[in-house]
């Protein structure tokens, strides 16, 4: 039997999944929540890993340790900065993601972890520094499944920070260090992780917000998660099809 991992930050990023699934509590995780559901011939994990960097790479750990997965999926809400060409309530789909505040301080700027000269990864004749790849073939199918099926989606490199932006300064400071589509906390901890174990991974988030000055009442959370929940409620059950769609399989 297949299976797929889907991981969030908080329950709200999952709750609606949970319910379209029917996904029922599965004891011995540890510290990880987690809940599973059969679509099909596939086995669907959802795991709560809680917010941050630190959160998620040891869910993540924990997850391809005990389940190896086929397919590492991480969602959520995220901001998108401006000229990206998305709105609150649009999918953002990552083809990269990039640990935007992993460096050093100099008199001059900030700089990548490249001029400390560690790499975050290094093996299959790769040495990474802030940039994680992600499967491109996972993400196009993924894009192509959401616009197929009526939903607004764009593909991109997305930024993963410690820090969240909010000011409008903030956000044009991270696109000068990378160029990105979106802003979130946790993505480019579990694409590291997943690279790690060889396992292909796929990020969906949903616009909760713009990267401008703060202004809680231009958000919309709700419609965010839901959203990103329903697709990948659509995009799970054709993908566990024995005949999936060529835009899931």
């Amino acid at each position: 039997m297949s299976r797929i991992i889907v991981t969030a930050s908080t329950r709200m990023e999952l709750s609606e999944l949970l319910a379209a699934t029917s996904a029922s509590a599965l004891p011995g995780a540890g510290h990880v929540p987690l809940h599973r559901a059969e679509i099909g011939g596939t086995e669907i994990l959802l795991a709560l890993t809680g917010i941050g960097k630190v959160n998620a790479a040891s869910a993540a750990t924990l997850l391809c340790e005990r389940y190896t997965p086929d397919l590492m999926i991480n969602t959520g809400c995220g901001g998108a900065f401006a000229g990206a060409g998305l709105a609150v309530g649009d999918l953002a789909i990552a083809d990269s993601e990039c640990l935007a505040d992993e460096g050093v301080q100099t008199p001059s700027g900030w700089r990548g972890l490249d001029l400390i000269g560690i790499p975050v990864y290094e093996g299959r004749g790769e040495r990474l520094f802030n940039r994680i790849p992600l499967d491109r073939e996972v993400a196009r199918r993924a894009l192509d499944c959401a616009t197929a099926s009526g939903f607004s989606a764009i593909m991109g490199p997305f930024l993963t920070v410690s820090t969240c932006s909010g000011t409008a300064v903030q956000g044009e400071e991270l696109l000068r260090r990378f160029p990105g589509i979106c802003e979130n906390m946790e993505g480019g901890a579990v694409a590291q992780v997943a690279l790690m174990y060889g396992i292909p991974s796929l990020e969906v988030r949903g616009i909760s917000n713009m990267v401008e000055d703060r202004d809680l009442s231009r958000w919309n959370l709700k419609r965010a998660v839901g959203e990103v929940q329903r697709f990948l409620a659509l995009y799970l059950e054709q993908a566990a099809e024995p005949h999936p769609s060529p835009c899931c399989k």
